[in-house]
């Protein structure tokens, strides 16, 4: 005991405190500043109100303001680049979703599942094929035959070249079924493209469409999933049209930069576990169609690093 500690002991003042380095200390200190959070897609898309919805439910449970960076750009991975390339220290999360994954399995994007943590994958929901409501095509049936007297015709609004939506269209060239991928970057213009004449149809989740759904403007004609979805049960599965595609569900979730310290990622786990269990949450993804038990730990890294692998083996068939 020091001279200075020896005086405070005896007059009663010193009480002993562990000292804190490494991995307590910063476990004791963090959160201790803003978090920013990039949503690697525009304003209006599925990411970027799952993004801002988390953020608000985390800065909660974490007691500091999360700002939303919205950079978009190459599938995603312009912003997923500007992560990875972040410091690994808990204030820079993102928004790592399956399109983007699957562009790294098609060849895009300078990054790969190695160079993220992920802290917890939040929504998963199906692909699916829609057409506006004055289409001549009002069933999958008859859009892919159309299709296949009339190759490279039907023009389908995607997210961008080499994501699911795209991975999903070659599949059905490969079967026969040539369609032409227009990809729009701007979620708004994307779900817009159906409606003004700019497409035939459109790849995207339901949740994303849900008031054209809900207006009538957008009908449903296939979903790509191993069981038909129960808000939508009139809708067939590809699976059922003689097609095997599936397993190529559009999940969204959290990652940080990899090298981050594990008892940071578990802080931020903890928080998200929470935040997707308040009933502002449940009522957001009822809404959006995209309602899951939130995967975490290493399982949620198997899951990205599967998923991207599913891709790139699909891709090569």
């Amino acid at each position: 005991m020091t001279r200075t500690a020896a005086f405070l002991a005896a007059a009663g003042l010193f009480v002993a405190q562990p000292v804190l380095n490494g991995p307590a200390l910063a476990q004791t200190d963090y959160p201790s500043r803003p978090i920013e959070m990039i949503v690697t897609f525009g304003p209006g898309g599925g990411a970027d109100l799952m993004g801002r919805q988390l953020a608000r439910l985390l800065t909660n449970e974490l007691g500091v303001s999360i700002p939303v960076s919205n950079v978009a750009g190459a599938s995603g991975n312009a912003g997923l680049t500007r992560l990875a390339t972040s410091a690994p220290d808990g204030y820079t999360i993102g928004t790592l979703i399956a399109l983007t994954v699957s562009s790294w399995a098609g060849g895009l994007g300078d990054v790969s599942p190695e160079d993220f943590h992920v802290v917890a994958v939040v929504q998963s929901s199906p692909g699916f094929i829609f057409v506006p409501a004055a289409s001549p095509h009002q069933t999958a049936e008859a859009l892919f035959d159309h299709a296949r007297e009339n190759p490279g015709a039907l023009r389908v609004a995607t997210s961008g070249y080499g994501t699911m939506d795209d991975v999903t269209l070659q599949l059905l060239a490969q079967a026969g079924i040539e369609m032409t991928n227009v990809p729009f970057e701007a979620p708004s213009e994307r779900y817009a493209a159906p409606l003004g004449g700019h497409s035939d149809a459109i790849y995207e989740e339901p949740g994303d469409v849900a008031q054209f759904i809900e207006a009538g403007q957008l009908v449903p004609v296939v979903v790509f999933a191993a069981e038909r979805h129960p808000d939508f049960p009139d809708v067939p599965t590809a699976a059922e049209l003689g097609l095997d595609i599936a397993e190529l569900d559009i999940f969204r979730s959290i990652a940080v930069p990899a090298g981050t310290p594990d008892e940071i990622v578990a802080r931020l786990e903890e928080a998200v576990v929470t935040a997707v269990a308040s009933d502002e949450w449940q009522a957001f993804c009822q809404q959006t169609y995209t309602c899951i038990e939130p995967v975490t730990g290493e399982a949620a890294q198997e899951m990205v690093t599967g998923f991207h692998d599913l891709i790139a083996r699909q891709l090569q068939n």
